[in-house]
């Protein structure tokens, strides 16, 4: 069975991190989100995978090549304008071909068991079945009751209370008939959530839903993507830390540097050939780059640091995200989920809290911003 992955939105709720790097390209535990999403797939037998992009899609193919060293075939396409959720596979339809295919939501982080999935869609015999997720405020959400057999009976886009009668939304996971293309427009912005979906239901085709528990997020948001980080290292989710556990919770990447008797916090994760200097404090839930320098007295908590950043002496990074390439002073405060750029400059003595956000390639003089 192929695989569609749709990563063709540019993350302007992300932004500044998505100015220069394509949402799912992120890092997540320091390997871009589209590489745990790769290997996720494989694991369950499909690696044959068509990658959907608009945005940044050079970067898709410089990191994952053809997909041969990760044990995969990838064939990427590119949209040369927006062509909405449906419009995207529509656009690749020619590499699908005539049998059953998968297709994924690139922004998604679950533990959803897609053999499971793949069993019922051919258990039910069904032209289209999509994974729902049960949650606990589905006002935000577009909703999908279903009847006592699975199947779909109607499609709710973000209900008022009045209207809500399920709590199960979709999850962004559908196992598709290749014929049901036939129904949808080409080259045109088309979503398979307020179009295709309730287009052939109505027509009287088999939709079902797949009702899963497992873990679930939408990592759409700055806040949501330091909850992925958090979930992960709090083994909420299966995944895969690509370093060695060298203590309880604490993975560490080659030529690591710290001090025996300062040793970090778990749960963290420290990337390749990065150095924590004396005093240094990595505690719970930080993840570190690789080629970072933490200097004298510093202290991380709760945070995400990319690759290549260097912080200053006596300095206090909490409840942050820090983009590649960041040159952080001495005595500076970052908190409250507050966002650096890549490629910034904050010089000494800044405080910035209050999820501020700084444009990438930015310099912030010495003493220039200090809330109080």
């Amino acid at each position: 069975m192929k695989g569609v992955i749709l990563a063709g939105g540019k993350g302007t709720r992300m932004r500044p991190l998505t100015y220069a790097v394509a949402k799912p390209m992120l890092p997540l535990i320091n390997k871009p989100f589209m590489e745990y999403f790769i290997l996720r797939l494989k694991s369950f037998g499909i690696t044959e995978i068509i990658l959907s992009t608009c945005y940044l899609p050079e970067a898709f193919y410089e990191y994952f090549g053809n997909g041969k060293k990760f044990g995969v075939n990838l064939i990427y396409v590119t949209e040369d304008m927006p062509l909405g959720t449906c419009g995207a596979v529509k656009n690749v339809e020619k590499y699908i071909g005539n049998e059953t295919f998968c297709v994924f939501n690139g922004d998604i982080l679950t533990g959803l068991n897609l053999k499971n999935m793949i069993a019922y869609h051919r258990s039910k015999k069904a032209d289209v079945t999509i994974s729902l997720v049960p949650v606990e405020d589905p006002t935000a959400y577009g909703l999908v009751p279903i009847d006592k057999d699975g199947r779909v009976k109607e499609f709710l886009e973000k209900p008022s209370i009045e209207e809500i009668n399920t709590n199960l939304i979709n999850a962004g996971t559908y196992i598709i008939e290749a014929h049901i293309l036939g129904h949808v427009p080409e080259r045109e912005n088309y979503s398979f959530e307020r179009e295709l979906f309730p287009k052939i239901l109505k027509l009287g085709y088999k939709i079902y839903g797949f009702v899963s528990n497992d873990y679930w997020l939408d990592v759409g948001t700055p806040e949501k993507y330091m909850t992925a980080h958090i979930d992960v290292l709090d083994k909420k989710v299966p995944f895969n830390i690509p370093y060695k556990k060298v203590f309880p919770n604490i993975y560490l990447g080659e030529g690591v540097k710290y001090k025996k008797d300062n040793l970090p916090v778990g749960p963290i994760v420290i990337g390749d050939n990065t150095v924590l200097e004396e005093d240094v404090k990595i505690l719970p839930f930080s993840v570190i780059g690789s080629n970072c320098v933490i200097s004298n007295g510093s202290t991380v908590a709760e945070s995400i640091i990319f690759n290549n950043c260097k912080i200053g002496k006596n300095s206090i990074i909490r409840n942050s995200i820090i983009a590649s390439n960041v040159v952080i002073g001495d005595n500076v405060k970052i908190e409250g989920n507050s966002i650096i750029g890549d490629g910034s400059v904050i010089e000494d003595e800044n405080i910035l809290k209050n999820s501020i956000r700084v444009n990438i390639n930015s310099v912030i003089k010495k003493g220039q911003i200090s809330f109080s």
